[in-house]
């Protein structure tokens, strides 16, 4: 848990960059608990529980990269710790060091476990539930233990309701392992009424299914990923020789590695959701089943090497550290992600002048404005009808096309946010056809800044002799 702490707070500010989808959670913490209710009922409902949080951290710790971020190292940390726990239990501490160490390594998780959105919240639900089941199947325990686990799956599931995946990844223990009609009847009623729990969620959030419509459809290229986890997972699990009836790492890791990868799959094929971090928290598999291959490396040496034995775990983890290093310091750097809302606003601050325009092309690219308002003090949102606190939005409610195209032909000049070139999408929307095509026949840019995914233009209106 220390060690993926201390690695988690390495490069924690990222240079000082914030991306798009940390941007909205930056934004909606900063709202009332008014507003953010608002909001969830046109958007983002999945992540209200995150947001809620989110808003109180805001409120007790104020916004910065630092209370946007600690919370998911904090929770990946817990996650590396039960990773640890359920090791050492089912296949002794060198196993379960090697798999708890492992866990904050692991790619996947090294993106989110510095990210300001719940995917690392969910893995740490994921894995404390988990260490629940096994400690029922381990120990003579009581009911608050089963209400522990069915508090956990809830909270997990409220976070987001694909998390529930998991279920299908305890029964196949269970059954694995063999448990008792006793057992299966109160992991039943335990996890009923966590799904009940989640279900008014699930249900409303179909109502906003659009928000995930520029999900592509599922390719063949996107199971290459999958299928070689699965394949690192088997091999992993073989090491433990699983036996049915045995409760082992392999019974645990492997069904947690491959039911969500498989269910998230099944459920692309209706509607196309597949993207890993919905079930980051398979990796918590990927990385006991890696702690029981380096700990039957560890067995299996002991008894002609008992000395050099002892050197193995260490010794892995710093090849893994090294060998993963490039993608560690990638990672860390602004360029890992798609864009930085904070890019241009040193660039504003510079460009902008009294009572001049602003325009954002498309809308969503207002997150800069909403994260850094100081920034734009002075300028004046043309296109915006309504903010996006008062409309219950992310980016706010804009004017027709029409009036749009009307107010800004009464400029002379107009700042322009929008993506840089290299990520910049072609323009689709009416009300940014409008934009764009009023500034191409009757301005003229005069200054261009882009820089990390973010782009800002300056445009001054031609002369009538013109």
């Amino acid at each position: 848990m220390l060690w993926t702490f201390a690695f988690g707070l390495w490069g924690l500010s990222r240079q000082d960059s914030v991306w798009r989808d940390e941007a909205a959670t930056w934004q909606v913490a900063q709202r009332s608990t008014a507003e953010i209710w608002r909001m969830l009922a046109n958007v983002d409902v999945v992540h209200g529980l995150y947001y809620l949080l989110m808003h109180v951290l805001f409120a007790c710790f104020g916004p910065g990269t630092t209370t946007l971020r600690l919370p998911s190292v904090l929770a990946t940390a817990v996650a590396a710790a039960c990773v640890a726990v359920i090791g050492r239990r089912l296949a002794g501490s060198w196993a379960g060091l090697a798999g708890g160490m492992a866990f904050g390594l692991l790619p996947a998780v090294q993106f989110y476990l510095q990210e300001g959105r719940p995917y690392a919240l969910v893995a740490a639900g994921a894995a404390v539930s988990t260490l629940l089941l096994i400690t029922v199947l381990q120990r003579a325990v009581r009911t608050r233990h089963w209400a522990a686990y069915s508090t956990t799956v809830l909270l997990t599931g409220l976070l987001n309701w694909l998390s529930l995946m998991i279920l299908a990844a305890h029964l196949a223990t269970l059954l694995w392992a063999r448990a008792g009609r006793a057992v299966l009847a109160r992991w039943a009623a335990a996890v009923g009424c966590a799904t009940a729990g989640v279900l008014p969620l699930i249900l409303f959030s179909r109502s906003q299914s659009a928000q995930v419509a520029w999900i592509p459809p599922l390719s063949w290229h996107m199971l290459i990923g999958p299928a070689v986890l699965l394949a690192i997972g088997g091999v992993s699990a073989l090491l433990d020789q699983p036996q049915v009836g045995r409760l082992s790492t392999a019974a645990v890791g492997l069904p947690l590695l491959a039911v969500p990868q498989l269910g998230l799959i099944a459920l692309s094929l209706i509607q196309p959701v597949f993207l890993d971090r919905y079930i980051l928290y398979s990796m918590l598999g990927l990385a006991l089943l890696i702690g029981t291959a380096v700990g039957a490396a560890v067995q299996a040496a002991r008894p002609r090497f008992p000395a050099a034995s002892r050197w193995i775990v260490p010794v892995t983890l710093v090849v893994a550290i090294l060998a993963l290093l490039p993608q560690s310091l990638a990672k860390r750097s602004p360029a890992s992600r798609v864009d930085d809302v904070l890019a241009v606003t040193s660039d504003i601050r510079r460009l902008k002048q009294p009572e001049n325009a602003v325009l954002f092309v498309p809308s969503a690219r207002r997150d800069t404005k909403s994260v850094t308002p100081d920034a734009f003090a002075g300028l004046r949102d043309i296109a915006l009808a309504q903010a996006p606190e008062k409309s219950g939005t992310l980016k706010g409610v804009e004017k027709a096309p029409d009036l749009i195209r009307t107010a800004l032909l009464n400029e002379q000049r107009v700042l322009l946010v929008t993506d840089a070139s290299p990520v910049a999408r072609p323009v689709t929307a009416a009300r940014d056809r409008a934009k764009i095509t009023v500034l191409r026949r009757y301005f003229t840019p005069v200054a261009d800044k882009q820089d990390r995914g973010r782009r800002v233009i300056v445009y001054e209106r031609r002369s009538t002799g013109h």
